[in-house]
């Protein structure tokens, strides 16, 4: 798929940073092109000076397409594109009135894009309406998209800084235009029934809009700064303004004429479902991290039960089954723990790794473990499953490899491609037993193991023995599930 990142850098001689100039005004043009009732085309010059390629375009959301087909990686040679040469070496923008001759459709305009007093782009403006009388709404639009295109070719549209709105209003969600003095000389129907909303039900038009913004928001606390050079049109930028369970979301983009401000542009939308929303999904986020946290202080009060309970009894074989007991819950609980610092449902499994590992090689001053690898971030719907695995193989390791060998070292060796992850706890002990087979020897820990693998990872399990007959090691693989 060809993108304008990719023929910028392969069909042009564009610097990196007049590269992620056009970046920065591709991911602000659909205002452009829906001002304009216009498909907006980006054509960059070739290295070699042989022609243009196309390596942007979009359509208006405001009225019908002149380009159905996508025209993105079209190149022109030297000659096709008459008025998109001419605005190239002019630096003006040009019209095209009567060029049959020409790929551009009759009526094309032609806005060159400079960056640090260079032109790097050219943007091909066509219009698909059909030649009517417009009304206001759409004699504005056209007005302010000139303007902007004027400013385009001038190097001053867009302004770094502009998207800086997580949700942006778009043009149809409602409209101000300002004068120099910040007074509101348009206000479209859905920019009014905006402020309707917030409690202004007069006319905004004639109206000092700093003014009247001030003074809706100071209704709920002390008024932002950026709240009046926002509403003033004085800088580019987006604040959300709150008045009461409404709230709005402002964009201001000023207008410049001959290198002064003339005016600004203020895109209004309602964003108050938009915001509950978000509130209500932090405030579940926040929720979901209390009872994680809950659970991991129940899970950490069981284990402290059943250590103290495993002090009082006298019975070796006993006192291991709650020492294995407690080694669980405390591996699951780990994953708690993590879940309960994070904002999502995703587990950094490298440090729950390092816990586990740290666990078992408290076992023993003779133990050395060490982890090699990156797990990076799993789901949480794995996570348990995960953890409580790898502390049975490690807990196996020094138990049946170790121990009776009095030392040695475990390897916790992890290797993720993608989604595909391989986890293997190698040890340099006794090794397998003769004749071992996981299904006849299977005591409750290796149970475990086998079933949360295959059950919960629908992943599988294998055991290798170490070079030499010395060792063993077990290993995991497993696909994690997508988003």
């Amino acid at each position: 798929m060809v993108d304008l990142d990719r023929l910028a850098r392969e069909r042009t001689d564009l610097t990196a940073a007049e590269i992620a100039h056009l970046h920065l005004l591709t991911a602000d043009w659909t205002l452009l092109s829906d001002l304009s009732f216009s498909d907006l085309v980006m054509w960059l010059p070739t290295w070699n000076d042989a022609g243009f390629v196309a390596a942007a375009q979009v359509r208006p959301s405001t009225g019908p397409t002149v380009y159905p087909e996508d025209i993105v990686g079209m190149f022109a040679a030297k000659g096709r594109l008459r008025e998109v040469e001419r605005a190239f070496h002019s630096q003006r923008v040009v019209r095209n009135r009567m060029s049959p001759d020409s790929l551009l459709p009759v009526g094309t305009e032609a806005i060159p894009v400079h960056h640090d007093r260079r032109v790097v782009a050219v943007i091909a403006r066509r219009s698909g309406l059909s030649p009517r009388e417009a009304g206001e709404l759409e004699r504005t639009y056209r007005q302010i998209a000139d303007v902007l295109c004027q400013m385009t070719a001038d190097g001053q549209f867009p302004h770094q800084g502009m998207q800086d709105s997580s949700t942006p209003p778009r043009v149809g969600d409602g409209m101000l235009q300002l004068n120099a003095q910040g007074v509101v000389t348009f206000a479209s129907p859905n920019a009014r029934s905006a402020f309707r909303r917030m409690g202004v039900m007069s006319d905004l038009t004639g109206r000092l809009l700093e003014h009247e913004v001030r003074r809706l928001a100071a209704r709920t606390g002390p008024v932002d700064e950026a709240i009046g050079v926002i509403s003033s049109g004085r800088g580019a930028g987006s604040v959300d303004v709150e008045v009461g369970e409404v709230t709005v979301s402002m964009r201001s983009i000023p207008l410049i004429t001959t290198r002064v401000r003339s005016g600004a542009l203020l895109l209004i939308r309602d964003v108050t479902d938009l915001r509950r929303g978000e509130r209500a999904l932090l405030t579940k986020d926040n929720t979901i991290r209390e009872i994680h946290h809950r659970v991991k202080n129940n899970l950490q009060t069981v284990a402290a039960l059943l250590r103290m309970q495993g002090r009082r009894l006298e019975d070796p074989s006993a006192r291991a089954a709650l020492d294995e007991s407690v080694r669980r819950v405390s591996a699951i609980a780990l994953v708690h723990e993590t879940l309960s610092q994070t904002d999502a449902d995703s587990v950094e499994f490298d440090r729950v790794a390092d816990r586990l590992v740290a666990m078992v090689a408290d076992l023993g001053e003779e133990v050395t473990v060490v982890r090699e690898g990156q797990i990076g971030t799993l789901p949480g719907s794995i996570a348990s499953s995960l953890a409580l695995v790898v502390a049975e193989l490690l807990q196996n390791a020094y138990e049946h490899g170790l121990q009776a060998e009095g030392g040695g070292q475990i390897t916790l060796a992890v290797e993720r491609r993608g989604r595909r992850l391989r986890v293997s706890v190698i040890d340099d002990g006794a090794g397998l037993p003769a004749g071992f087979a996981p299904e006849s020897h299977a005591r409750l820990g290796l149970q475990i193991v086998q079933t949360l693998v295959r059950d919960d990872l629908k992943g599988s399990l294998s055991w290798e023995p170490g070079a030499q007959g010395r060792g063993t090691t077990a290993t995991i693989d497993l696909v994690i599930p997508g988003r």
